[in-house]
């Protein structure tokens, strides 16, 4: 009886292994992101080259690059201020959005007079950018390539899939929070 305890109690302890890893059904290479990516760069490449051209037949006015990426030049400018829009200010605004050949999807009347709180509310990356570049009565026109404007979604009614847009964008007025008052 003790040579049978003695052998089940041996063959416990060197017939349990520890855990054994389990393989991955499939690997994945990263190929599919990658070959995502170079698509967004080769877009990206494509849609600022359109817009160098727009620039460089537009020779009579200046453009000026901003950080987020988009161009714009003045169409009117507000020298008697310096006060440019900051985060929960509410802005008053008027705006309409076209292709770069100057087709009308959405006109100025039929988007309205915005009222927009900086950084509270939704809009397409590129606009609220450029609503903090802007002071009260100034108006710009802006050119948005599509990874700023609506993007590989669009806007699921007339703007389609990457689709770089072009806004006049007019700020009728600021009003400036009690945080934002001492600037």
């Amino acid at each position: 009886m003790r040579n049978i305890i003695l052998t089940l109690v041996t063959i416990l302890l060197f017939s349990c292994d520890g855990p054994e890893p389990r393989k991955p059904v499939k690997r994945k290479s990263g190929s599919f992101f990658k070959a995502s990516v170079e698509r967004s760069r080769k877009l990206l490449e494509a849609e600022e080259k359109k817009i160098h051209e727009i620039i460089k037949n537009d020779s009579l006015k200046h453009y000026t690059h901003s950080a987020s990426g988009s161009w714009y030049h003045y169409l009117k400018v507000n020298d008697s201020s310096n006060y440019t829009p900051k985060t929960d200010d509410l802005v008053i605004l008027k705006y309409n959005l076209l292709t770069l050949d100057n087709d009308t999807i959405y006109s100025e009347s039929e988007i309205g007079t915005v009222s927009y709180k900086v950084d509270k509310q939704e809009l397409f990356l590129g606009l609220r950018d450029a609503i903090k570049l802007l002071k009260e009565n100034e108006k710009a026109t802006f050119l948005f390539p599509s990874s700023i404007a609506y993007g590989y979604h669009g806007d699921n009614n007339k703007i389609g899939t990457n689709v770089p847009l072009k806004s006049t964008i007019t700020i009728l007025k600021i009003e400036k929070q009690q945080n934002n008052t001492k600037d």
